[in-house]
């Protein structure tokens, strides 16, 4: 009989479906990626088909099987990661009765303010772990029940985008822990829906799909399914998770004191903690970890990796250009120029709130600043000044888990952004900090699901199994030559926020 050592892990993100293939050891064996659009309806509002993502799902599967060349009856079973605090509202034969409202999507503000009238911006806090906001999950329930009456009469469930996919293999409905506690409406600490803010806005606990274990097995791929996706019938399929909490397992942030960082188009900076941390000022959130006796604190900016996007595209088309030439990335060229400029960028900050910002200031009219611009600064300044604002502004995030007690000796680091040695060492001296860089740094979110996966099909014991898959390939030190311009300078940045914080108000009527 063949071996069954294979997990196909699917990760469901904002702009496509990675089909990914992994085995017993972690390696990544092939993958597939196939997009889909995004519809931005009215300003502030963000929605997807679910029929994109479904053949996204399918011609991704086929694809990597295909040009992997491996035998399916190898395949364990299949396991997902998917994008978080999502809407999609389902009839009783799990058919979509709308469009799926997105994370992206901001449009129920009114919703928001009604939850804070009703429960308290507190209470909220300390049920979820998580503070009200219109990106939430319930708001947007709450907007279509107020919003399209006829469609929330027709609900049967609210599905998120990898549960959804789930369901077209399976035919069963479920969420998981981690999935759940991205909606602002699940007990963080009893792990169940909050019949509280359910009463808040008046809906009913009966549309919420029960919430399971992500290492558990949800079904099997039907028959008629598997023969579309070229597999044997009744291969298992995984519940999984979102897509920050797989990422921390793909990082090997598995037990309390680990701690990662994500540098892609938005950045974070989450743990593995037992129990959720409440930050006094509510900078910081908690969602559930894949390990169900775990919980990933977690600090969210909008623009990291994307405040280097904007700067590559507006001020550095020479790099671009060049890169295109030489057949090199043009970050690394950035990188490159900026190392010409000293630490602290010879006083040149840069505030990195492109689009308003989330952790740690909840600000939606922050603005993007360059501040202490002079004849003296170099193109070269601006670029290292960048890097160094979204690093301080994460340093922020990092101060707000220390001074709740979490003792956090190093940071991993995840995502495309930490491909650049420089950027790391900027992290390393800012956060005072080893910073370590691992094998895997665009797939660890897919290989997160495969690890939950792997464990339900039985392939791992536990979790433990991470830590040996998530090898470290190289650690930037902090510098103490560098420590002394980068504490004042922090100090600096921090005052610069809060000195334009009525203005940013001014500029947001303009």
């Amino acid at each position: 009989m063949m071996e069954k050592d294979l997990i196909l892990a699917h990760d469901l993100g904002t702009t496509g479906n990675k089909a990914t293939l992994f085995n017993t050891q972690g390696e990544l064996l092939a993958s597939s990626f196939y997009a889909y659009e995004t519809d931005y309806p009215h300003p502030g509002w963000a929605e997807q088909d679910p029929e994109d993502w479904w053949r996204a799902f399918k011609i991704s599967t086929v694809k990597l099987i295909r040009d992997s060349q491996v035998d399916p009856k190898r395949i364990a079973g299949i396991s997902f990661s998917g994008q978080m605090m999502g809407c999609l509202p389902v009839d009783r034969g799990g058919n979509p009765l709308r469009k799926a409202i997105i994370w992206a999507d901001q449009r129920s503000i009114e919703e928001a303010r009604t939850l804070s009238e009703k429960v308290g911006e507190e209470q909220v806090y300390f049920i979820t772990g998580h503070r009200i906001s219109p990106t939430y999950s319930v708001e947007k329930i709450a907007w279509v029940r107020r919003n399209e009456p006829d469609i929330f009469r027709k609900t049967f469930k609210v599905l998120h985008a990898k549960d959804f996919l789930r369901f077209r293999l399976t035919g069963k409905m479920a969420t998981d822990y981690s999935d759940a506690s991205s909606m602002n409406l699940w007990d963080i600490n009893k792990k169940e829906w909050s019949s509280e803010i359910l009463k808040g806005l008046d809906l009913p606990r009966e549309i919420l799909p029960e919430a399971r274990p992500s290492i558990e097995i949800a079904g099997e791929v039907q028959g008629e399914i598997a023969g579309e996706l070229g597999l044997p019938p009744g291969v298992p399929v995984a519940i999984g998770g979102g897509d920050g909490p797989c990422a921390a397992v793909g990082a090997g942030v598995i037990a309390e004191g680990d701690a990662y960082s994500y540098i892609g188009s938005s950045s974070w900076i989450a743990l593995a903690n037992p129990k959720p941390v409440y930050d006094p000022a509510r900078r910081t959130v908690n969602f559930y970890h894949l390990h169900p006796e775990m919980v990933t604190p977690t600090g969210t900016m909008q623009t990291g990796g994307a405040s280097y996007q904007w700067l590559r595209n507006n001020l550095c088309k020479e790099e671009i250009a060049a890169g295109s030439r030489l057949g090199i990335s043009p970050y690394e060229l950035m990188n490159r120029e900026a190392e010409k400029s000293p630490p602290g960028a010879k006083g040149l900050l840069f505030l990195p709130y492109l689009m308003g910002e989330r952790s740690p200031h909840w600000n939606s009219a922050a603005r993007g600043v360059f501040l202490g611009l002079t004849l003296s600064h170099s193109r070269a300044d601006m670029i290292r000044a960048v890097l160094e604002g979204v690093s301080f502004n994460l340093r922020i995030i990092l101060d707000a888990f220390i001074a709740q007690g979490i003792h956090i000796p190093t940071i991993r680091v995840i995502g495309g952004g930490a491909r650049g040695a420089l950027w790391r060492q900027i992290m390393a001296d800012i956060f005072n900090r080893p910073i370590e860089r691992l094998t895997f740094l665009e797939e660890a979110t897919s290989l997160g699901a495969a690890i939950a996966g792997g464990i339900a099909f039985g392939l791992f014991k536990n979790f433990q199994v991470a830590k040996k898959i998530a090898q470290v390939a190289e650690v930037q030190y902090p510098r103490p030559e560098s420590r002394e311009i980068y504490d004042r300078t922090y100090v600096i940045f921090q005052e610069a926020y809060e000195a334009l914080v009525p203005i940013y108000t001014k500029l947001q009527g303009l």
